[in-house]
């Protein structure tokens, strides 16, 4: 069987899409579903795909992202290698010049094949089918590509094709998209001519030092670049909305992907959140992390260890971080809650009403922050009557406001 090459995984990004859910953590680091960060899933789909020798680059909030991975690594089987690379000077200039810095990294390496990857992707991927068509085809460069709505177009890279699959046009995040096929931000090179094109990219002035932007339209018009389109569920977390909304596919009743399959998702945590619903109706269709106490009701959502729910209090279509508190009759509703939250009593958070521009009606509170008692946040009318904010006295927070680290 032919190599399965080296794989790097971009975990430096901060994600100013997410807002304050990224405000203290690189977006990879992000927890996901309970008991996972979303990073685990490119590592997991390595580990499947039997790609051993692998590199993750950091570098916002890198020292916490390295802790995380040391623990993932001790908490599984200990990798062949598992390397964390970090910027020789400040910061990357881009994606492009993050693997550049450290194609000493590469040299060092036995593998001709390079596979690089996102961190901050939930899905569940055999990489060596990928590496196989990049072979077959002869290809310089070959990118994962998936097919999207054509409205959600503008978020990503998209190509057209030629009948052979080979790409004719690269463009990155075009409001004018003829195509709805888009890049995963994986991708596979042959490594010496990767360290090429980037050696040249780092020399060209005004360069974004960018895979999308630069080095693969570029590539197109004189290398064999080709695509290889996956199938299956794939979702970028570039957005709150996209975030909110990869956590509530596990709740449905017949979700696209999963966590118990026989592809699992390996975490630092080795006890897992369990799919609940019990009898007395306290806990319906939620993912229930270990350590969570809950005196109170929860509905359609995720929490994460340690989260308090006190009595009358009530979780609805929510994801949950770890340690948050949620007091006496207090509603959180289609919210995220980051992690060590403290909600006062008879507090109403959500609604579907959202406090951040352009996350689509889902209110986020950062980690850190404590609620006090009688406040409304995000929620207009759509309380139970007899029960609204206003009858105790709360103050209602404006639409737009952010709920920050303090």
């Amino acid at each position: 069987m032919r190599e399965t090459g080296v794989a790097l995984i971009m975990a430096g990004g901060r994600g100013k899409r997410m807002d304050i859910l990224s405000y203290l953590r690189p977006k990879p680091a992000l927890p996901f579903a309970g008991g996972f960060r979303v990073i685990d899933f490119s590592l997991s789909n390595c580990i499947h795909s039997q790609i051993n020798d692998i590199a993750i680059l950091t570098d916002y909030q890198r020292s916490s992202m390295a802790n995380y991975l040391r623990q993932w690594n001790s908490a599984n089987i200990p990798l062949k290698e598992l390397d964390i690379l970090e910027p020789e000077n400040g910061s990357y200039k881009g994606n492009a010049d993050a693997v550049y810095q450290n194609l000493h990294y590469l040299e060092t390496r036995g593998s001709d094949t390079v596979l690089i990857l996102a961190g901050d992707h939930v899905y569940k991927m055999d990489y060596r089918k990928m590496i196989a068509f990049h072979h077959m085809v002869k290809a310089d460069a070959t990118v994962g590509v998936v097919r999207v709505p054509i409205e959600e177009t503008f978020r990503f890279g998209t190509v057209t094709l030629d009948a052979d699959k080979r790409i004719k046009e690269f463009q990155e995040k075009s409001s004018r998209s003829q195509s709805n096929l888009v890049s995963m931000g994986i991708y596979v090179f042959n490594k010496d001519l990767l360290a090429r094109r980037l050696g040249e990219d780092a020399r060209e002035p005004g360069s974004p030092h960018d895979f999308g932007y630069a080095i693969l339209p570029r590539m197109v018009k004189r290398d064999r670049v080709f695509a290889y389109e996956f199938n299956r569920y794939w979702q970028d977390i570039g957005t709150i909305e996209a975030y909110y909304e990869a956590n509530m596919e596990l709740l449905v009743s017949q979700p696209r992907y999963s966590l118990d399959s026989n592809w699992p998702i390996f975490s630092a945590s080795s006890i897992l959140p369990v799919r609940r619903t019990s009898k007395d109706g306290n806990i319906v269709n939620s993912l229930i992390s270990p350590g969570c106490v809950i005196e109170g009701r929860v509905k359609n959502s995720i929490l994460s260890p340690g989260v308090y729910v006190a009595e009358r209090a009530t979780v609805k279509n929510s994801v949950v971080m770890s340690d948050v508190s949620i007091g006496y009759h207090s509603v959180v509703d289609g919210c995220i809650l980051d992690e060590r939250v403290n909600i006062g009593k008879l507090c109403y958070i959500g609604f579907g009403t959202g406090i951040l521009p352009g996350n689509r009606g889902k209110t986020v509170v950062g980690r850190d922050v404590t609620v006090p008692d009688c406040t409304a946040i995000g929620c207009k009318s759509r309380v139970e009557p007899g029960l609204e904010p206003a009858a105790f006295g709360a103050q209602l927070v404006p639409s737009g406001t952010s709920l920050v680290h303090p």
